[in-house]
């Protein structure tokens, strides 16, 4: 896929690195496991979404907005990020705030949500969970043509075909620092929530010719529906990009034994996860994301899912940011 055909700024200088983490691995006693490090991606704090917003705000600059609207839970990173590189980009940005645990949100809670207002976003909604986000957000977009802007919408989660082009970009970027460091990644893990990061890098893997396998952490959603959900969007950023769109379904998987009650809603096993990598690795997760896709990653190596011999890639999203706010889930006592 030539991604040089599409627009796109560049928030982040060269590659993320991938490291080796022995600790770890010696500790949970599995194959060889490996991390890249999408958490240090550029924009405040980093995290995934950066690499969809090089595309997404390179589109919005392209077609003279001035206004960027975005939605996200309470606590989103992805609201964090776009607003950065609206602030990058001296373009305005508009969050419309889901709660979707109902009194979750507080407007003087720490995390994301002291970012939002330290960055200076032009307005914050906050709508009840359920609420269709896509109205919602056309709902401000009008305001915006009303005030005399020109707003752009970004999906949530920058998770529509060309958002998923970052995640393209990340396939690419792992097989060239493969190919560089002599090193076959036999599986990837990453988080599956709204989608963007997975499909992108199913599409990425196939159309480059990859084999490795590709699992997805579910944060939210049931199984099945998020394995057609991924596969439709893999197949349209494949057909973006200039390849067939014809991505067989065997090629998406996703896991959803770790959601625990519900998006975002804390787990035993995501605070252990947290505290493992911390105290391993020096690595910091969050509670919502990458907290319970390394909850994942756990349970599947402790269940021999791989071989020693293998090495395992865990997609680090980013997030820390919401720890702030999650004070007591990632420092409660844990069994051993």
């Amino acid at each position: 896929m030539q991604l040089s055909q599409f627009p796109r700024r560049r928030y982040t200088e060269g590659p993320t690195p991938v490291e080796f983490l022995p600790r770890l691995s010696s500790h949970l006693g599995g194959p060889r496991i490996y991390v890249k490090r999408d958490d240090l991606l550029g924009l405040a704090s980093g995290g995934n979404k950066t690499r969809k917003l090089e595309f997404l705000i390179a589109d919005a600059l392209a077609k003279g907005s001035d206004t960027i609207i975005t939605t996200g839970a309470v606590q989103s990173n992805h609201c964090r990020l776009t607003l950065a590189a609206a602030v990058k980009e001296g373009l305005r940005c508009r969050l419309v705030l889901e709660e979707r645990v109902e009194g979750s949100y507080d407007p003087d809670a720490s995390g994301n949500n002291l970012l939002f207002k330290l960055l200076g976003a032009d307005q914050i909604t906050v709508v009840p969970g359920g609420t269709d986000l896509d109205e919602s957000m056309s709902s401000v977009a009008e305001n915006v043509r009303k005030d005399g802007g020109t707003p752009y919408v970004v999906p949530g989660g920058g998770s529509n075909a060309l958002g998923a082009l970052g995640y393209v970009s990340c396939a690419q970027e792992i097989m060239q620092q493969s190919f560089d460091s002599g090193l076959t990644f036999d599986h990837i893990l990453c988080s599956s929530g709204s989608g963007g990061t997975h499909a992108g890098l199913v599409a990425g893997c196939a159309e480059n010719g990859s084999t490795t396998q590709i699992t997805g952490i579910s944060v939210r959603a049931e199984k099945h529906a998020q394995e057609a959900k991924i596969l439709g969007l893999a197949n349209a950023v494949s057909i973006l990009g200039g390849g067939g769109g014809d991505i067989p379904a065997t090629e998406v998987t996703v896991r959803d034994d770790y959601v625990g009650p519900g998006y975002s809603l804390p787990t035993p096993e995501m605070t252990a996860a947290i505290q493992l990598f911390a105290r391993t690795e020096g690595i910091l997760l969050d509670p919502v994301y990458t907290g319970k896709t390394a909850a994942g990653l756990i349970d599947l190596v402790q269940s021999g899912k791989f071989e020693p011999e293998q090495n395992l890639l865990f997609i680090h999203t980013g997030g820390s940011p919401a720890l702030y706010a999650y004070p007591n889930a990632v420092l409660a006592d844990v069994p051993a």
